[in-house]
């Protein structure tokens, strides 16, 4: 499996658009700030993920909602979770 994932800041509610084959492992080392572009952003929470048998349909999917129309798409989609947001 393919996954594209979105994260979220705790402390700015900042976004992240990530790709893994590996959520679970990929998560770990967001978590333990492994990885330089999310080990600024604080704590972080996964807020969504989609999953997908194909790799380019995984990677299209990442790239989509990385532009300001997926950006768009994201916040319709998700508008309960963002308005909970509280920093």
């Amino acid at each position: 499996m393919y996954y594209v994932y979105i994260l979220r800041s705790q402390r700015d509610g900042k976004l992240y658009t990530g790709f893994s084959t590996d959520l679970k492992r990929r998560m770990q080392e967001h978590k333990q700030k492994k990885t330089h572009t999310t080990a600024r952003m604080g704590d972080i929470t996964l807020i969504y993920y989609e999953a997908f048998l194909s790799e380019k349909d995984a990677r299209e999917r990442e790239i989509y909602l990385k532009t300001t129309q997926g950006k768009r798409t994201l916040k319709l989609m998700l508008k309960h979770t963002f308005a909970a947001f509280v920093p």
